[in-house]
């Protein structure tokens, strides 16, 4: 089996899909996708807890190459995401370029062959370009909280949930209060027997428009020329009036006033709705879709602990307010390495300098794509893309057009490498600083994942969905060094 390929892509969830199908379609047939897991599908295959759904639109999270007229809900659920991408996949003859349960442990760039030499648990590899698609949702966090390691009952994260471990009768703490656990939380509260939730800090929860779609409807988006399009240009316009606030805090009072009046129709108890209440703008942290996890807060077996967790102490999780709670088993919702994503501590320079070691603690890419000294390599889902409102297929085919641009280019015309300018990317970051000052993810006051080790935001798009798509797509040759192959016969003696 070879051992070089023109392209090597980490990880074969939506991202490594995507760039799966793109090059195929450009004619590339040469290309690996290695991925550490059994199976396609990354976030959506890693994440099987209960209640795992979207919280953006079905009918804009998906391939615009594929669009899906089947989805059965506004907001699919996991399987039926899980199952598209897999689809999309096996249509497009992924399997055959995929090697499943391969590990990378280092990709490093080799100035004198211009290829990168990617280690791996099954062996070495070689490519002319690398397209990292692990992605931010790829780890998740667990807390350094101490005595958590030698609790003695059942601990798992949401991200790799025990379904053999039977939660009905048991006495349970869930730290953390983020997208995962407004999801799971309504789903098992009904079957423990005690359900402890430690709240860090409040979150903004808005009503999320959910419903099953009807069959006559799918048969509409099936057989109607245009519905779906027109369908989801209207969900994608009421997403972008949400992002414009955004960028205009001041806009956001309304959306602010229906998450409280959504707190106060659901939750009656004042003290328990002081404690639900927070006390930043909305939008500052992430926005929560739900309908049921409000009324989960309100049922007797539920005790909302409004701190962050100090100990624990045997079986007793000790709250940083003296709150204590006694359980057989601790569920961790405290989300991923989304700017501290490992995979920045495997990808090294020529000179063995790994992204981490360049950014220091703050993630910055040219087009949260391209990032110099890191020639014919490209991030998905990079730093300074997320919009908090909008789909990450649309990040993700936006920089894929950029990244496609820069391989025809290289190819076309015999490129050895190329790699973004220093002077480009620092002025676009510069830019980029400066746009998200006004932001309500840098004014709301809060304290959240937009922003790095730091103190700067390192996560967040701060202009509209429709720039993002035109100018982190296109391919400028004027934004990159290019080494050509005589160039390189020069470096190489």
């Amino acid at each position: 089996m070879s051992t070089h390929f023109e392209v090597i892509v980490i990880g074969a969830g939506i991202s490594g899909v995507g760039a799966g199908v793109r090059l195929r379609e450009a004619g590339i047939r040469d290309f690996l996708i290695i991925e550490a897991a059994d199976g396609f599908g990354g976030t959506w295959r890693a994440n099987t807890y209960p209640g795992c759904q979207c919280d953006v639109p079905s009918r804009l999270y998906s391939y615009s190459f594929a669009p899906n007229p089947e989805w059965t809900r506004v907001y699919a659920h996991q399987p039926e995401i899980l199952a598209y991408v897999k689809a999309v996949a096996d249509r497009h003859r992924l399997p055959e370029h995929t090697r499943f349960g391969v590990r990378m442990t280092e990709a490093r760039w080799q100035p004198d062959a211009a290829r990168w030499r990617i280690s791996t648990d099954a062996g070495e590899f070689t490519a002319r370009f690398l397209i990292a698609g692990a992605g931010p949702w790829n780890e998740p966090l667990i807390p350094d909280i101490p005595g958590l390691a030698e609790f003695p009952g059942e601990v798992f994260h949401s991200a790799r949930w025990n379904h053999d471990y039977d939660l009905r009768g048991k006495r349970v703490a869930v730290l953390g209060t983020g997208a995962s656990a407004v999801q799971f939380v309504p789903a098992i509260a009904p079957q423990v027997d005690r359900l402890h939730l430690f709240q860090r800090t409040a979150q903004w929860v808005l009503p999320k428009p959910d419903h099953r779609i009807p069959k006559a409807e799918r048969w509409v988006m099936r057989h109607v020329p245009g519905a779906r399009a027109t369908v989801a240009a209207v969900e994608y316009r009421a997403m972008e009036m949400l992002g414009h606030g955004f960028r205009k805090p001041s806009l956001l009072r309304g959306v602010q006033a229906v998450a409280r009046a959504h707190l106060r129709a659901t939750v009656r108890g004042r003290e328990l709705r002081r404690k639900l209440t927070p006390d930043y703008t909305i939008g500052c942290k992430r926005i929560l879709f739900s309908n049921h996890y409000y009324p989960a807060l309100t049922r007797p077996n539920v005790d909302v602990h409004a701190c962050a967790v100090r100990t624990v102490d045997g079986t007793t999780v000790l709250g940083a307010d003296g709150s204590s709670a006694e359980v057989d088993a601790i569920i961790l919702g405290t989300g991923f390495h989304i700017l501290n994503m490992p995979l920045s501590n495997l990808i090294h320079d020529g000179a063995g300098r790994s992204l981490a070691d360049h950014w220091q603690g703050s993630p910055e890419a040219y087009l949260g794509t391209v990032t110099t000294g890191f020639p014919n390599a490209f991030l998905l889902l990079g730093p300074g893309l997320g919009t908090g409102h909008s789909s990450a297929f649309t990040i993700l085919e936006a920089q894929l057009d950029l990244a496609f641009g820069a391989i025809r280019s290289a190819r076309a015309g015999g490129w050895a490498s190329l790699e973004a300018r220093r002077d480009v990317q620092s002025a676009y970051n510069t830019e980029l600083q400066a746009a998200l000052a006004g932001t309500v993810y840098n004014t709301g006051g809060c304290r959240s994942y937009y922003l790095d080790a730091n103190g700067r935001n390192s996560f967040s798009w701060p202009w509209s969905t429709g720039r993002l798509r035109t100018q982190v797509a296109r391919f400028d040759t004027r934004d990159f060094t290019v080494i050509h192959p005589t160039d390189q016969q020069e470096i190489s003696a």
